[in-house]
């Protein structure tokens, strides 16, 4: 199945979105800097939420973590 058609794949994808964009930013921070729009503005979006957000973030992903190896 599609990971677009289960609501968990889909929440998967997206915190592993977030946590690479923010990874990547943390490394290379021109690569992902805020004057790219489009497609890679969303890349850009997806870093801050990550650097923002960040202990949220943690959490969701270790929810997400248990919730793949429990069920």
């Amino acid at each position: 199945m599609s990971a677009l058609f289960n609501f968990n794949s889909l929440l998967t994808v997206v915190l592993l979105l977030i946590c690479t964009c923010a990874y990547l930013r943390s490394l290379f921070p021109s690569l992902l800097d805020k004057y790219k729009t489009g497609f890679l503005g969303i890349f850009w979006k997806c870093a801050r939420i990550g650097e923002r957000k960040s202990p949220y973030v943690s959490f969701c992903c270790v929810a997400m973590a248990l919730s793949i190896l429990l069920w």
